[in-house]
């Protein structure tokens, strides 16, 4: 009986202490899976803190490191710069902060003519820096210089006192011809016969008035064209495709009525598109552009508007050619003319057979959609693709525009992207011949510099379209060119030899 007991003792001891084991066992497991998972909370935890550290002193380093493109406005005439308002929007958009120093900025934009006043600093650029203007382009933009300028597409004009007997002898060839007088600054124009000329005022001159315009609901209006000039020598001109500038008279045009010169001027308060009959329903309603929309009513009375393009193309041709020496001269005075570019807006009225008569062209052309709400499109899209065009608005995000090195730089524009005429390079032994010159063996570094800025700007004028060097045909006679402008058309020869988009 007592071993009995006692093996009964025995296995309730061996029990308790299997009982004990296991609870010491589960208690030990417990404990280490608890410790295990604070040790992998702790972990993640430090590893995540530090991530979300390191982040922040990246994004601090890189806030150090980094440098927007700059700008700089010169408005010195106005105590606003609501005229400038998109081109602020733009600039924003592009990722450009203005500049705190007026002599370090990427983009100067100016309303004024700047080389006056700021000379001692634009005699002094880096390479990056870009300005809206060129030197001397008054040559172009003054109205009394470019109205008195001989030309196919420019109405005759005369300056007075200075061209009075020029101006007596034509008259009398025409005795019927009406003419408008203006002053040098746009200001007082006035329909006026060959007796109502006031001699011995200066300042002034007059030009033949063309007397039966093309209408549309029997209201007089103008083309504005924007135009870029992104090179005097060699001489590179682009114009905007994407849409045109309409402004129409406030009053009809017939009964025609001299005295009443909303007729036939347009003023800062003319007619918008979207008031005239004919074009309202294309432009407001099917969301055509103002120079669709103009083209479409045109074909609708059996004409053809690419007539009227074609010669606004060749009409200002024929002014940056007639000026392209003089503003050659006065960029000379500032250094190298790779600088600058020019935005400018041609105005042309119609004659009722569609031909077309260059007004004035406009130095800062107005941006502003203040009056105009509706033309705020118009008028930022300009600028952004104005922007793609001279290398502001950039494929490459930079922080500025100082030199990149040599890789980034041949990534966006190379030697094989601008070698043209292979057959001939391959034979071509001396670089004074004028076409060896655009071999690659023959380059300059000026040369490359030009050609280079030619490629970028085909590659990146989205709607721009080059008008000069002309589009490419066969057949075509350089000799009136200068030297230069020679070159740069036999480049682009090469080019459309090797891919029909360079043709035009």
């Amino acid at each position: 009986m007592t071993l009995k007991k006692k093996k009964k003792n025995k296995k309730k001891q061996e029990k308790r202490a299997y009982i004990m084991n296991k609870k010491l066992k589960s208690t030990f497991q417990m404990f280490f899976y608890f410790a295990m998972g604070l040790t992998l909370i702790i972990g993640i935890s430090y590893f995540l803190y530090n991530q979300s550290r390191i982040k922040r002193m990246y994004k601090q380093i890189v806030q150090i490191k980094e440098k927007k493109p700059t700008f700089l406005i010169y408005n010195r005439y106005n105590n606003t710069t609501e005229h400038l308002k998109h081109i602020f929007i733009v600039l924003e958009r592009l990722g450009f902060q203005p500049a705190t120093n007026e002599t370090q900025w990427d983009l100067l934009w100016s309303h004024e003519y700047p080389f006056i006043t700021l000379a001692p600093v634009l005699k002094n650029l880096q390479p990056h820096q870009r300005i809206n203007h060129f030197p001397g382009c008054g040559y172009i933009t003054n109205k009394g210089h470019l109205s008195t300028s001989k030309g196919r597409y420019i109405p005759k004009a005369f300056k007075i006192p200075k061209d009075k007997d020029l101006f007596l002898t034509y008259a009398t060839l025409y005795p019927n011809k009406y003419f408008l007088k203006k002053s040098n600054g746009h200001r007082g124009i006035k329909v006026i016969k060959t007796n109502d000329v006031n001699f011995s005022d200066t300042d002034s001159f007059v030009q033949e008035f063309i007397d039966r315009p093309y209408l549309v609901d029997n209201y007089k209006f103008d083309i504005g064209i924007y135009t870029v000039f992104t090179s005097i020598d060699p001489l590179r001109v682009y114009v905007y495709k994407g849409d045109v500038l309409l402004r129409f008279c406030t009053v009809q045009y017939y009964p025609f009525d001299s005295n009443n010169v909303d007729k036939y001027v347009i003023g800062d308060d003319y007619r918008p598109i979207w008031d005239v009959p004919s074009l309202k329903n294309y432009y407001t309603r099917l969301g055509f552009s103002m120079k669709d929309s103009l083209d479409a009513y045109i074909r609708s009375e059996g004409k053809d508007p690419q007539k009227i393009w074609s010669n606004i193309h060749e009409a200002i041709r024929e002014v940056a050619l007639m000026k392209e020496g003089l503003v050659k001269e006065a960029i000379q005075r500032f250094g190298g003319g790779r600088n600058y570019f020019e935005l400018v807006r041609f105005d042309f009225t119609l004659d009722e057979d569609l031909n077309v008569y260059t007004m004035e062209a406009n130095m800062s052309p107005n941006l502003s959609s203040a009056h105009y709400p509706p033309n705020q499109l118009l008028y930022e899209q300009v600028i952004f693709n104005l922007f793609a065009l001279v290398g502001i608005s950039q494929r490459i995000k930079e922080n500025h525009f100082q030199t990149r090195n040599k890789e980034e730089h041949e990534m966006e524009v190379a030697t094989k992207n601008l070698v043209v005429s292979p057959e001939f390079c391959a034979d071509c032994k001396d670089c004074f011949i004028i076409e060896c010159q655009l071999c690659s063996p023959c380059f300059t570094s000026e040369t490359k510099v030009i050609l280079s800025q030619s490629y970028k700007e085909h590659q990146n004028k989205m709607d721009f379209q080059r008008i000069f060097p002309p589009p490419i045909v066969k057949g075509m006679i350089l000799k009136d060119y200068t030297l230069r402008n020679q070159l740069l058309i036999r480049w682009y020869q090469g080019k459309c030899e090797l891919d029909h988009t360079w043709c035009i």
